[in-house]
C-alpha cells in the first residue's frame, strides 16, 4: 500500500512551514505503508497541478495533504472542503482570488473519505491534542483539499484522500505573544499515528466529534 503525503512551502512571511517540516521528517515506511513525500507550492492552481501529476505518477491508495493553521492549538483533521477561493492574503505568486469557485463543474463541497474520527481518537490516545475540524478555510489549504477530492471523484479513482491542519511550531511564535504552538517532533508523531489509522480503519468509527461553533 502507498500513501502520498504533501506539505506546503512557507508563506505569509514565515521562514518555515510546519506542515512540510513534519512531512519531510516522516519515515519512508509506516506500519507497512510506503510513504511518498511531496512539497507543493502555496499557490492557487499550481498546488493542485503538481498534486495531480504526482497522483498519476505514484497511483497511491491514499493521499493526505497537510497544512499550517496558525492560531490553532491542536491537530485538526478536516471533514469538508468547499468550492470557494477567498484569499485573506495573496498566495506566493501574488494572486489573491475573492469569491472564486475552484472548479466550475465541481460540487459545492466534498467530504474527506478518510477515517477522520478514528485518526483523531488514535492521536488523542498518545496524549496529543486533536479534533475534527469542519472548516479548512478558503485559502490554499481548502483549495488543495477540494481539488484532491474533486480529482478523485471526477476520475473515479480508487483512492481515499483528506487533509490535516497542524499548529505553528515554537520558532514561529517567538514574536507572536500568546499564540499556540506545538513541538515539531510532536506533530511528526501525530502524523505517523494518523497514517496508521488510515491504514488500519477501513471504515470510520462512530463517536461524537461535533462542535457548537
Amino acid at each position: 500500500m502507498k500513501l502520498l503525503i504533501t506539505g506546503f512551502e512557507p508563506f505569509g512571511g514565515e521562514k518555515v512551514n510546519p506542515a512540510w517540516e513534519a512531512v519531510n521528517r516522516l519515515p519512508e515506511n509506516i506500519d507497512g505503508m510506503e510513504i511518498v513525500k511531496l512539497q507543493i507550492p502555496t499557490v492557487f492552481k499550481k498546488s493542485y497541478e503538481k498534486l495531480f501529476v504526482n497522483i498519476d505518477k505514484e497511483k497511491p491508495d491514499f493521499v493526505l495533504c497537510v497544512g499550517q493553521a496558525g492560531g490553532r492549538y491542536d491537530i485538526t483533521v478536516e471533514r469538508v472542503a468547499i468550492n470557494m477561493d477567498d484569499g485573506r492574503i495573496p498566495d506566493n505568486d501574488g494572486y489573491q482570488p475573492v469569491d472564486t469557485p475552484i472548479f466550475e463543474d465541481g460540487e459545492n463541497a466534498y467530504f474527506s473519505n478518510l477515517p477522520i474520527k478514528a485518526m483523531v481518537e488514535e492521536i488523542k490516545k498518545i496524549e496529543i491534542p486533536a479534533s475534527v475540524s469542519n472548516s479548512a478555510g478558503t485559502y490554499v489549504c481548502n483549495h488543495i483539499m477540494y481539488s484532491l477530492l474533486y480529482y478523485i471523484s471526477k476520475n473515479n479513482l480508487n483512492t481515499k484522500g483528506g487533509f490535516i491542519h497542524v499548529p505553528y511550531i515554537n520558532q514561529q511564535v517567538m514574536d507572536k505573544k500568546e499564540t499556540p504552538f506545538m513541538e515539531l517532533n510532536t506533530i511528526v508523531k501525530a502524523l505517523e499515528i494518523a497514517v496508521k489509522a488510515i491504514k488500519n480503519y477501513e471504515t470510520d468509527i462512530k463517536t461524537a466529534g461535533g462542535k457548537e461553533h
